[in-house]
């Protein structure tokens, strides 16, 4: 049993997620953790929600509300979201938590001790209008790197390109949309990326096995033009972790935050933290996942993200913890695989949260149960390049997939045995050659699905768990149990005992991908038995003659063209 440690990128509070959201971070994390559990191994999931920064105060402004209630609501929104996509955390933090104040707060400290955090008076973008300091995501613009007319201060979300405010052409305030803006001193922390260029290099170029999209990255924003570039931390800002508190090694920061983006990866550990505090349990319960020198050293770690986050993840949270770690007394878990993925866009365009376009998370489960979008998101996770969302693809996948293959097998073989035998495993005879051959073929296909699950090969990992649903059904209409029957019952029931014992196995292995479906398949056959098929000729032979079972409701009602017509239209344009 080996000890496993996931994150997934933690999702801004600013409203409800959309499903190019979702599997790029979240779902593919959930996939992994429930398939590292199902082999038995130690899984620590964590997410959290990204409560600071301009995103929250902005959101919270429109709504109405303080932000501190407006975030505190959102939480809730989101966990009960999550929840009905099944997404099993281990604990789902809050960034705003006071395990991340301190701990932000102490890294900060460490960082000044090693001499990389610099104080630097900086021209900054000041709005008459708005009587304020505006730092990146409060002012959007043009970007001048691909010209997209709504980049923000920060990054632009169209090519990755890391922008600071002043970048921006024809720049405007995010808060009233004034133009009247100017530029005023300001002091601010930053941090010292460039003196660690070489050991983050050095570090990256051991990733051998990292996805090409994960590297080239982090490579570009090492490497580009004048190389990676000092990274200011604080920002003029009302909500967030303060820069000036008791034993800060630095004064007159009065009314200065920590930047979301250094204190949101700080909030993967202070999330462990939050775990064990809310599990009752003492430091050193999360400190064994995190800390190499109180037990870390036999984690491994992997993070999943959108490509948009990857540079902050590759350079500036490593830097972070490697800086931390100047004197070898805090040797942070740093991280050994990050799952990268490109953009899901939506039916000729992209999905965006601050548009609203797009099928997000809450009408997503209005419609249908979650298992249909979990099978269709990782199926068409966009790995190695952009994906699209269609209706059309969505239904055929669920109709196909889902449907026809999955659904129907469950069907034919518990009603054909209720029919034929009673509700229970039929007795009689033994497998031939026939099944033997199954075995031999379903032995392969699910070595070919671990190794791509172990991988994290996601699409590739679905298509294999696909070709062992078609097996089952090959094997079915090749045996033909209810012509055998006329003729050798003892013959038929053999058929249909492998096939009942094949529904378990199915939901064991399907788990992972649509786990409510596989909770309703071994309810129908009444087991609670989750082992994992090792020994396939022994996973079959788990239901035995005489086990009960009974028929299921429909595991998945297929999408008529009706229904597909009305959500496509539904959906054309944006969200109040």
């Amino acid at each position: 049993m080996a000890r496993h440690l996931i994150t997934s990128a933690i999702p801004y509070i600013n409203g409800i997620k959309h499903l190019g959201n979702l599997v790029g971070s979240q779902l593919p994390a959930d996939l992994y953790a429930r398939y590292l559990r199902g082999r038995g191994h130690e899984v620590l999931y964590l997410c959290a929600t990204d409560e600071h920064g301009t995103p929250a105060e902005l959101a919270a402004a429109k709504a109405g509300k303080p932000v501190d209630e407006y975030c505190a609501e959102m939480w809730t929104v989101q966990k009960r979201l999550s929840d009905g996509f099944c997404l099993g955390f281990d604990h789902f933090g809050r960034s705003s938590s006071p395990q991340n104040c301190r701990l932000t707060q102490h890294l900060a400290v460490r960082l000044h001790e090693a001499g990389l955090i610099e104080e630097v008076r900086e021209k900054q973008v000041y709005s008459p209008t708005d009587g304020r300091f505006l730092p990146d995501r409060y002012i959007e613009g043009t970007c001048p790197n691909c010209g997209y007319d709504k980049a923000r201060g920060d990054q632009c979300e169209n090519c990755t390109k890391q922008l600071d405010p002043t970048d921006l052409i024809d720049p405007r305030s995010a808060i009233s949309g004034a133009t009247d803006l100017e530029v005023r001193e300001t002091r601010h922390l930053y941090l010292r990326q460039s003196v660690m260029r070489r050991a983050l290099s050095d570090w990256i170029d051991t990733k051998v096995d990292w996805p090409v999209l994960t590297t080239s990255i982090a490579r570009k924003w090492l490497n580009d033009g004048d190389g990676l570039q000092d990274r200011g931390i604080t920002r003029d800002l009302d909500w967030g972790i303060p820069v000036q508190f008791e034993g800060a090694p630095w004064s007159g920061m009065e009314g200065k935050v920590f930047y979301v983006w250094f204190d949101a990866p700080i909030e993967y550990i202070a999330c462990a933290a939050e775990w064990a505090e809310a599990q009752g349990l003492e430091a050193k319960a999360w400190e064994r996942w995190w800390r190499t020198d109180k037990g870390a050293a036999d984690v491994r770690y992997t993070q999943f993200m959108g490509k948009d986050n990857v540079p902050f993840h590759t350079l500036s949270f490593p830097a972070t913890l490697m800086g931390a770690n100047h004197d070898g007394s805090e040797p942070w878990k740093l991280v050994d695989y990050i799952k990268s993925f490109n953009y899901l866009n939506y039916d000729g365009g992209q999905f965006s949260t601050s548009q609203g376009r797009g099928v997000f998370m809450d009408d997503a489960l209005d419609i249908l149960p979650a298992d249909y979008w979990r099978w269709w998101l990782l199926s068409h996770a966009p790995e190695n390049s952009d994906s699209e969302f269609t209706w059309e693809n969505f239904q055929a996948s669920v109709n196909k997939d889902l449907a026809d293959v999955l659904g129907n097998f469950v069907s034919r073989v518990t009603k054909f045995c209720r029919s034929k035998f009673g509700e229970q495993v039929p007795e009689g005879g033994e497998y031939g050659a026939q099944e033997q051959a199954l075995i031999d073929r379903l032995s392969a296909r699910i070595g070919d699905y671990e190794a791509h699950m172990e991988a994290i090969e996601i699409r590739k990992a679905a298509s294999a768990l696909r070709a062992i649903w078609v097996e089952g059904n090959e094997y079915l209409q090749d045996a033909a149990p209810w012509a055998t029957f006329k003729e050798d019952p003892g013959r038929a029931a053999v058929q249909i005992r492998l096939a009942l014992n094949l529904v378990r196995l199915y939901a064991v292995l399907s788990a992972p991908f649509i786990p409510d479906a596989a909770q309703a398949m071994l309810a129908a056959m009444k087991t609670d038995d989750t082992s994992w098929p090792d020994d396939v000729p022994a996973a079959l032979d788990t239901l035995a003659p005489g086990h009960g079972f009974e028929v299921p409701e429909v595991l998945f009602a297929k999408i008529s063209d009706e229904a597909r017509e009305d959500w496509q239209a539904r959906f054309s344009g944006t969200r109040g």
